[in-house]
């Protein structure tokens, strides 16, 4: 080919480099956009469906497991409000029933609220048998369970590696997240599925979706809840019941050992308030700052997202020993 030839088949090949180039800007842009729009409608536009198809008003009852206290606590009582009956399932008998008189005050009066029915539950999680699960089932055969609120969950006492973490704490993780997670609602949804109605509602974490050193039996296990729940919203659907699981960043609670709110820390009852607002099959992040935390999340590169994570914990596990050491100096 002439060196004339060669320039013109270069010339020629500009306009097609340039027209990829656009059409390649143009999809980037309708993506983005895309994203923009689907975020801005499933954080702020979307309607929830309405907790009377569950049962609320119509005698229905609400469970909701780690009730004695922060959000557990907030779905029972808000539950109630919203004309459910309550069972309350924790191990602390005393705080319960502290959660019982809270529900009937919120209902109206310092007595029966309205006729709110209330049932309480004595269980330690980590440790349950079979005998425990049984006695479980026979309070729940008289009642018609029209939500079920998979709460409970436990974490680390603080950051650790793997290697550094006791059997004990290792088994109460999994025994709390995953098999007391699956135990209950094992008792439950058949009945819901029977009668094509129901809600389950379990608790998520942002831990849950991406690996977290030096938290990683407790990310892993809230990854499992994820998959799971997912996998159980598919297959209940048909059947009438709404599997949502709700993803959660911080929130003032004494599993995060955060007291103080803000604008991406809400409190229990702000954060529960706009769970039970947005009721959606699948994952959802019904708080919109959570929402915006993962939207961001989801656009950095999973091994920034990595090593941020592992950086905060290191620095998070510094100063709980250093407090751990303080405290122990004034004994």
């Amino acid at each position: 080919m002439s060196l004339l030839g060669s320039m013109q088949a270069h010339l020629n090949a500009v306009p097609h480099l340039v027209l990829g180039l656009q059409v390649l800007g143009a999809l980037s842009a309708a993506i983005a956009v895309s994203g923009a729009l689907s975020f801005t409608y499933d954080t702020f536009l979307r309607p929830g469906v309405s907790l009377r198809k569950f049962g609320a008003k119509k005698g229905a009852w609400a469970v909701v497991t780690g009730a004695s206290d922060g959000i557990g606590r907030e779905f029972a009582i808000q539950l109630a409000r919203a004309g459910f009956n309550v069972l309350l399932a924790a191990r602390n008998q005393a705080k319960l029933d502290s959660v019982v008189d809270d529900i009937f005050k919120a209902c109206g009066n310092g007595g029966e609220g309205e006729g709110v029915q209330t049932k309480t539950f004595v269980v330690d999680f980590a440790s349950a048998d079979d005998a425990r699960w049984e006695a479980f089932l026979e309070e729940l055969k008289p009642i018609e369970v029209g939500v079920l609120v998979n709460n409970v969950g436990v974490s680390h006492e603080f950051p650790s590696d793997f290697v550094d973490t006791s059997p004990e704490e290792l088994g109460t993780i999994i025994n709390v997240n995953v098999t007391a997670t699956l135990r209950i609602t094992s008792l439950i949804a058949p009945s819901m599925a029977s009668r094509k109605k129901g809600l389950i509602l379990n608790m998520g974490s942002f831990a849950g979706a991406a690996p977290t050193p030096m938290l990683a039996v407790y990310s892993a296990s809230k990854a499992f809840v994820r998959t799971w729940s997912e996998s159980l919203a598919a297959e209940l659907a048909p059947k009438g019941v709404v599997v949502e699981h709700a993803n959660t960043y911080y929130v003032t609670s004494a599993m995060s050992k955060i007291r103080r709110p803000s604008l991406f820390i809400p409190t229990p009852k702000a954060f529960v308030r706009a769970v039970l607002a947005k009721i959606a099959p699948g994952t959802t992040t019904p708080y919109w700052t959570h929402a915006l935390i993962g939207a961001v999340l989801n656009l950095a590169p999973s091994k920034v997202v990595l090593a941020y994570t592992h950086s905060l914990l290191k620095d998070t596990r510094r100063r709980a020993l250093a407090k751990r050491a303080k405290l122990a100096k004034q004994e």
